[in-house]
């Protein structure tokens, strides 16, 4: 059977059939393409652009609670070149003549001279081992307690006797000196063959309350400061000589 077109003119029935099919497709692929773009039609559905409800809500930033504020306790430092202390024996270190005191004054200055070996003339040899505190607050003030532990070992010049300790605490600010205390700190030294461990505590260690977590706390040794001697200066005064004329 022969198809004539809207012309007149005979239409094969295979060519006719092969257009239809391609039209067929044409519009499948057009109606397809609708469907994918429909985000709510029920033809395609992946899901892509949906809050998943049944997700964790995600972590909120932490907060800094008033509490945690309040529990600040500063941390306690041991400065370079403060945690030992040693004891020399005096009558091992003559004193120099006083001719030779320029020398060793310019061999002082001098820094290639390497400085003289005084270990084997040690009595104890004392080391800073531990530190601790503890914080409270209250009426504006911090008050801490702060704690050095450590031992002393005997040296060679070893003799049994009572070891007095320069232990210094101090709190710093920045470049303020809130506070600074000196303990002549003495432990009894009786054996020659172990070390003998001390733990020495400033209890009274008062500060104004920090505002902001920058306080810093030192404790150690300082053999540095001058000895505190109570001795009035003696002595006649002498007589005002009249000057000649």
């Amino acid at each position: 059977m022969a198809f004539h077109s809207v012309s007149g003119r005979p239409v094969n029935g295979r060519a006719f059939s092969g257009r239809f099919v391609a039209g067929l497709a044409l519009a499948g692929f057009m109606l397809a393409a609708a469907g994918c773009q429909s985000s709510d039609n029920g033809i395609l559905n992946l899901g892509i652009g949906k809050k998943d409800t049944t997700a964790p809500p995600p972590p909120q930033d932490p907060k800094v609670l008033a509490s945690q504020l309040q529990a600040y306790c500063p941390k306690v430092s041991v400065r370079d070149g403060t945690a030992f202390f040693n004891t020399y024996s005096k009558a091992a270190a003559p004193k120099p003549k006083k001719k030779a005191a320029a020398a060793d004054a310019a061999a002082a200055v001098d820094a290639t001279v390497a400085p003289p070996d005084d270990s084997a003339k040690i009595i104890y040899q004392a080391s800073v081992s531990d530190v601790s505190r503890d914080c409270l607050r209250a009426n504006g003030q911090l008050t801490m307690k702060v704690a050095v532990a450590g031992k002393v070992v005997p040296g060679p010049m070893f003799a049994p006797g009572t070891l007095t300790m320069p232990i210094r605490i101090a709190v710093m600010h920045g470049n303020d000196v809130l506070y600074s205390q000196l303990h002549q700190y003495q432990v009894q030294v009786s054996d020659p063959s172990a070390a003998t461990q001390f733990v020495f505590t400033d209890n009274n260690v008062v500060v104004p309350e920090p505002s902001a977590k920058d306080y810093q706390v030192f404790a150690g040794y300082d053999d540095t400061a001058p000895a505190v001697t109570n001795k009035k200066s003696g002595g006649k005064k002498k007589k005002r000589v009249a000057a000649a004329n």
